[in-house]
């Protein structure tokens, strides 16, 4: 038996004990109800989403070529849209999931306003964009299955017993659209009980993947920014376990923490980390430290030193009071900085890098492994790179490797449209194409994802729009460039009156009042025009 079916035949029997008062109720019109309101709490979504993640990390642990990926979603609208046009085109949701950026969410949903990526915009907006993004992905399946209702209606009134069957055969297999988040959590917002905090409330949105940076609260930077400072490992690891102790209070056993490093082009620490013996995590961290040795007749009123092997070593304080580390520590500091997290908890590991380069991803992972072989990354395919001029200088080294005659090409100006037609440009062109193929197949990436694709989009659609409407074009700006390809390309939005829920509720409206039912979607209903 289906659940659907179930659920008329659990409503039936609840209507027989209820007697004559529950005569209006229709028991096939609860059980719909049932079905497009198949997830009633954030946490039911958060172990579904946990579940699906968990089955999918395993999966990728045995084949590299089933990786996941997610864009970035600012607003729930957006997300719903994304997985509708997934099930469009794809025909499944599987390893597609949503990502929650920090950055957009400074950026555009912030009461303050438009905001950097430096954690000052209000920490309960996180969770509320969660909350919002899954109303709108459970409206998507609202939105879906009535669909299917009507359509198994209008089968059974014309006798179509293929069709019924068929039609019933969809809603019992319907595929939710409810996919796992990956939600930014940013380096806290604060100590580790602001963390654990503002994680509870993530969770209960729906959330079963925290991602979480070891940059100082304070002074957080986008990543893809200057002036990032890092937290010694300890401190790191009380938030990890914060994060942790989230999930296991609300009952996600299996929630998944992601421990991001911005080590690489972090060049600052805010404070020394405690060592209580050599060569201990706290004496490996300050081994990195930018120092100078002296003598105990050099030391200063207000110097801080370190002892090490017997000799006095003062690290390079900067007027912010932040100590700076050396010089190309960089990569040495993430491959520890991800083999401590994952010892400490954390389950998958973010490295936010300066360019998408598989080669410099992968020599990173491969020490990594060395220690803990399962080792898995969720990788930003990130906007801030140019990656029309990264790939074109990396096929321009390519090629000059390989003895080929580059001298047609300016390396620095590869950007320039005068390349696009060029040998060069399609195999740059094709490495970009197949970059999150290889990456997951060479750097043990589980995930990918861009993190502000959503807000460029919006940007370029607007501006196309407004560059025809308010030019010469007029309204052939917005039928030939929006509502004649919405119409062609199928898009659900061009019926934006069935889309915001009209028909549902009409549908509701009958369940409610019978045939005194007073319904918008009539003959006289414009969206009719659109068949």
């Amino acid at each position: 038996m289906t659940p659907y079916q179930h659920d008329i035949d659990a409503v039936r029997a609840l209507k027989q004990e209820n007697g004559s008062g529950w005569d209006a109720i229709d028991p096939e019109s609860a059980a719909r109800m049932r079905a497009q309101n198949r997830f009633r709490t954030g946490l039911e979504i958060a172990q579904y989403t946990a579940d699906i993640m968990r089955r999918d990390m395993a999966e990728y642990d045995a084949d590299s070529s089933v990786y996941t990926q997610s864009l970035g979603v600012w607003h729930g609208f957006i997300g719903q849209q994304k997985l509708i046009s997934i099930k469009k085109h794809l025909k499944s949701t599987n390893k597609r999931y949503l990502y929650l950026s920090g950055w957009m969410v400074a950026a555009l949903r912030s009461e303050f306003g438009p905001l950097p990526d430096q954690s000052m915009h209000e920490k309960t907006s996180v969770p509320a964009l969660i909350e919002e993004l899954y109303t709108f992905l459970r409206q998507a399946d609202a939105r879906e299955l009535d669909l299917l209702f009507t359509q198994l209606d209008t089968a059974r009134a014309a006798g179509d017993d293929t069709a019924v069957e068929f039609i019933q055969s969809q809603i019992d297999n319907h595929e939710t659209h409810v996919v796992p988040i990956i939600a930014d959590i940013d380096a806290g917002f604060g100590n580790p009980e602001a963390t654990y905090l503002l994680a509870k409330k993530m969770i209960e949105a729906g959330a079963c993947a925290i991602q979480i940076e070891n940059q100082v609260s304070d002074e957080k930077q986008c990543g893809h920014q200057d002036g990032k400072v890092t937290v010694p490992h300890e401190d790191f690891l009380a938030k990890i376990n914060a994060v942790r102790y989230a999930f296991l209070e609300l009952g996600i056993e299996n929630g998944i923490i992601v421990a991001r490093t911005d080590s690489l082009g972090a060049g600052l620490t805010q404070k020394l980390a405690v060592s209580r013996e050599p060569g201990d995590l706290g004496d490996q961290y300050n081994a990195f430290l930018d120092v100078e040795e002296i003598a105990g007749a050099d030391l200063s009123d207000g110097d801080v030193v370190i002892r090490r092997e017997g000799r006095l070593l003062r690290p390079k304080r900067l007027a912010s009071n932040l100590y700076q580390f050396r010089p190309g520590t960089g990569e040495d500091r993430v491959v520890l900085d991800c083999i401590t997290s994952l010892r400490g908890g954390a389950d998958l590991l973010w490295i936010e890098t300066e360019k998408p380069h598989v080669a410099q991803i992968a020599g990173m992972v491969d020490r990594i492994r060395e220690v803990v072989p399962d080792a898995k990354l969720v990788y930003n395919n990130s906007p801030s790179f140019n990656w029309t001029l990264n790939f074109r200088q990396q096929a321009y080294d390519l090629l000059e490797a390989q003895g080929a005659d580059v001298s047609a090409y300016d390396r620095a100006s590869l950007m320039s449209v005068e390349y696009d037609d060029t040998e060069l440009a399609r195999l740059a062109d094709e490495n970009i194409r197949s970059f999150q193929r290889d990456g997951s197949a060479r750097a043990g990436i589980f995930h990918h994802l861009i993190t502000l694709p959503t807000y460029h989009t919006a940007a370029l659609s607007t501006d196309d729009l407004a560059k025809g409407y308010f030019g010469d074009q007029g309204m052939l700006a917005y039928v030939k460039g929006v509502q004649r390809r919405e119409i062609r390309e199928g898009i659900a939005t061009v019926k934006h009156q069935n889309m915001a829920g009209s028909d549902i509720g009409d549908n509701h409206k009958e369940y409610f009042a019978g045939e005194a039912a007073l319904k918008a979607g009539g003959a006289h209903n414009t969206m009719n025009q659109f068949g």
